[in-house]
């Protein structure tokens, strides 16, 4: 029984950690003027445990941080990756020169430090990797100390700076994301209904418009035509000649007069105004109104056996006399294009007549039943990959040590493009919302417990030994450099505070931040802006915490 509360083995690491991750979960309830530190709570019981004697293997410790992060960015991943390109392309350059910016005033603040201080470089690497809590920078700073100057004590003294710092590093994004929020005079639910407006005007998101046929090029001409001949995305729904309303086919012949329903994007419009002719004030009511044969149903997609597959291929119109006009996927509404694919999970909107939408039903499942079954699969695989891939060595010339990914960077990559490709990879990847939220909330819980327990030794000592001021260091390397940034991309380039959220989080690698976010701010904004930047940062912390050990060594 001794052994189990105080020894090292397997059973003493489950209930350590089960204890730590069950208690900061229970504080994490705790609010204080409605703000509340969430789970970032686990990472001060593993410390306050560890510094009261309860420790973990080192081994176990290790592993059990790595894959709890793991976990985490993946889930994320595949959760964002459906909507990370468009992201991406609508302000992600952006972003990520904001989170450049973040990452080289960090430098800076970390190297003024060393010379007003006098602060050996290394160690101050050390502060600023917990700072901005990025393990796989330290990793790489400590082995760059070792490969020039075979000064092993001096690269593992860098980890109780990083211990020291890495606590503040946490608080310290925390208290400035409260802080600008008051002082940018922010209004949540303006800045919510903006990215939502974004998104609904967004190139790549569906609408719908309502043309009259006035081109006399298409009169006698039949829509399989005019598709052949324009390349842009749209999907003509319905067509209403004179009072009568049907669904429209490739055999539909136009003439002059005919109003169309057409499902598009706004990239699109202008171009479909000049091939049919101008908008007509029309309302989704109208077409309802004047014909009730026809509705309006949303399937989902439940038989894995249609994942890869392209709506051409289904031959849902042909077949059924009906039209998919938008598919569904992971909150994002894309414009269903023939060549679209489609996958497990995808919400189909689809009109036609009753009994057709029924036949369409039953071939592609929409038995919500059947997507309660958890996919792992993809899941193991894509880790897999992932640890691969940020495995691989990216080398530098005059960098003695490769610059990698790590084993969060390479995961959340992959993540990203199982959730985006995997559909034309024929790759079912759908999960429900709550087992992608409890798979995050169970890496994110081992991460900060391992972190809190591994700190928690040498925490007091280190801090009674004049690490103290590695805290005030930490604090001006994490606040100063995010603070500047969160004010530059608000006042100067007009930034949604949702995105800077995110975008801040992202740049210094911040997974607890990001676990805190959701729960403050209860939207998954922040998460997607944090992929979209996270990779950028991941690789550029690791180079330049490697670059500033070369520079002391010079």
């Amino acid at each position: 029984m001794h052994d189990l509360f105080f020894g090292t083995g397997i059973a003493h690491s489950i209930l350590l950690f089960a204890f730590v991750i069950g208690i900061g979960l229970m504080l994490g309830k705790l609010k204080v003027k409605g703000v509340t530190l969430g789970v970032t709570w686990i990472l001060f019981v593993g410390i306050l445990v560890s510094h009261f004697g309860f420790r973990s293997d080192p081994g176990i410790l290790n592993f059990v941080k790595e894959f709890g992060l793991i976990l985490f960015v993946f889930s994320i991943g595949l959760q964002v990756g459906p909507g990370f390109f468009h992201s991406f392309r609508s302000g992600g350059l952006k972003l990520n020169m904001l989170s450049v910016g973040n990452i080289l005033l960090a430098v800076l603040v970390t190297w003024l430090l060393a010379c007003l201080t006098g602060e050996s470089l290394p160690t101050m690497v050390g502060v600023m990797s917990g700072a901005v809590t990025n393990t796989p920078g330290l990793g790489a700073a400590q082995q760059t100390v070792i490969d020039v100057s075979g000064d092993a004590a001096g690269a593992a003294a860098m980890t109780s700076a990083y211990a020291v710092a890495y606590p503040l590093g946490v608080i310290g994004v925390i208290l400035v994301l409260l802080l600008l929020k008051p002082l940018l005079r922010v209004n949540l639910d303006k800045e919510r209904t903006a990215l939502e407006h974004e998104e609904e005007e967004g190139g790549e998101h569906a609408r719908r418009m309502h043309c009259m046929v006035e081109n006399p090029a298409l009169f006698g001409r039949k829509l399989s035509d005019v598709l052949q001949n324009f390349g842009g995305k749209f999907v003509a729904s319905r067509i209403m000649k004179g009072d009568e309303v049907s669904v429209i086919t490739p055999e539909t012949v136009l003439e002059q007069g005919d109003r169309l329903l057409i499902v598009t994007t706004d990239a699109e419009v202008d171009k479909l105004r000049i091939l049919f002719g101008e908008e007509v004030p029309m309302h989704q009511a109208d077409w309802d109104r004047l014909d009730h044969t026809y509705i309006y149903r949303r399937i989902t997609v439940t038989r894995s056996t249609l994942t890869g597959k392209k709506l051409r291929d289904l031959n849902f119109r042909a077949a059924y006399n009906v039209n998919i006009t938008r598919i569904i996927r992971a909150g994002v509404e894309i414009v269903a294009t023939p060549n679209m694919y489609i996958q497990m999970g995808d919400v189909l909107m689809v009109v036609g007549r009753e009994s057709a939408i029924q036949e369409v039903s039953e071939l592609v499942g929409n038995k919500g039943s059947d997507l309660n079954k958890p996919n792992l699969i993809p899941i193991f695989l894509g880790i897999v990959l992932g640890v691969i891939f940020g495995s691989i060595p990216i080398r530098f010339p005059g960098i003695p040590q490769a610059v990698k990914l790590g084993l969060a960077g390479g995961p959340l990559i992959i993540a990203i493009l199982i959730g985006y490709f995997g559909p034309k990879w024929r790759i079912t990847t759908y999960t429900t919302e709550s087992a992608n939220l409890m798979i995050r909330d169970i890496g994110i819980s081992l991460f900060l417990a391992a972190v809190g327990i591994g700190a928690g030794e040498n925490f007091v000592s280190s801090l009674t030994g004049g690490g103290y001021w590695w805290i005030l260091y930490g604090a001006a390397i994490t606040m100063i450099p995010v603070f500047l940034t969160g004010l530059i991309a608000r006042l100067i380039f007009k930034v949604n505070f949702y995105q800077i959220i995110g975008m801040l989080i992202g740049s210094t690698t911040n997974a607890p931040v990001l676990a805190f976010a959701q729960n403050m701010y209860g939207t998954e904004y922040p998460s997607l802006n944090y992929a979209t930047v996270y990779p950028l940062s991941m690789f550029l912390r690791v180079l330049v915490a490697q670059l500033l050990i070369l520079i002391a060594f010079a």
